[in-house]
């Protein structure tokens, strides 16, 4: 069994031979939209970044760079990409030398519905309106769902995807952002939109969300999510296995925060959470052994944790 069916076999839940180390046999596509720069400047809805090389993805929004500035006057100061004046050239190029024979086509789709709504118009200014304005909101939602809608159809058209990547962090360390009911009034209707667009076209859905976003899981699983990623533990990854196990595949969750990146810890400690994790996750499969996020680590830790992966993920099964 190769990587491609193995993956494919956890994913549906079907007698894996193995806990894969990450999204093995991934081959990745990225859109030539320009959602967040890597270097200072506008993103393609006119959103300002700026830029510190001291900090881990360099750049940040800037602050007051939203270009929504009259919330009453939204329609008129939103910038949605014009995807007929993209070159997509690159992404036909880069599609077609996937082997489709031993890799699955991945589509990353970053910045989702929540995300982009702050920063269209500020974190501070997006969460008072989310509340006092919830019903403009979900109008604000509706339109920034038809551009990503538009943009996963297009890649597909070209790539030709089996998964989307699709990224919208919900989550606190403690809670969401919102109240679930304002999640579920505001963003889950046009979420499931998205996701109905995958679903249409055949194409796994792997929702990134960082935070603990357990709260609305089973609106998730509701809507038809595949899989999910970064799992971060400050969610009942345990509780949630149980219950949803047999139809969501959980990707990452080997803690960052107080393992991986905890000042004195050592390889061993690394090995033992890699144990712990699979041991709690990977029955009948659904579990993509990863951290629960994409920091700096120690070289050293994270050899360890591949190493474990490697050897435990693969006699879990035997």
């Amino acid at each position: 069994m190769d990587a491609k069916e193995n993956l494919l076999r956890v994913i549906h839940h079907d007698s894996p031979e193995w806990v894969p180390n990450g999204m093995e046999s991934a081959f990745w596509i990225m859109p030539p939209v320009v959602e967040r720069p890597s270097i200072a400047g506008r993103d393609t809805f006119n959103v300002a970044w700026s830029f510190d090389p001291s900090i881990e993805t360099g750049t940040y929004p800037t602050h007051n760079g939203h270009p929504i500035t009259d919330f009453s006057r939204w329609r008129d100061q939103i910038t949605i990409p014009d995807l007929d004046g993209i070159d997509w050239s690159g992404v036909a190029k880069r599609a077609h030398s996937a082997d489709r024979h031993t890799q699955l086509v991945v589509g990353f789709v970053e910045m989702g519905i929540f995300e982009r709504s702050y920063l269209l118009l500020g974190m501070e200014e997006a969460l008072i309106r989310y509340q006092t304005d919830p019903d403009e909101m979900e109008k604000l939602s509706a339109a920034i769902a038809d551009y990503k809608i538009a943009l996963i159809e297009r890649i597909d058209d070209i790539a030709n995807l089996d998964i989307v990547w699709y990224g919208d962090d919900w989550g606190t360390q403690t809670n969401l952002f919102l109240r679930p009911d304002t999640w579920r009034q505001v963003i889950r209707p046009h979420t499931k939109r998205v996701y109905d667009c995958m679903k249409e076209r055949r194409i796994l859905i792997n929702q990134h969300s960082c935070g603990k976003i357990d709260s609305v899981f089973p609106d998730m699983v509701e809507m038809g999510v595949n899989m999910w990623n970064p799992c971060q533990p400050c969610n009942d990854l345990v509780g949630l296995k149980q219950q949803f196990g047999d139809r969501v595949t959980f990707c990452g969750g080997i803690d960052s925060q107080f393992v991986l990146s905890r000042p004195g810890v050592t390889p061993a400690e690394v090995r033992a959470e890699v144990r712990r994790r699979i041991d709690e996750m990977s029955e009948g499969g659904g579990y993509i052994a990863g951290p629960s996020h994409s920091v700096p680590y120690d070289q050293k830790l994270i050899d360890a944790m591949h190493d474990e992966i490697r050897s435990y993920g693969r006699s879990i099964y035997e």
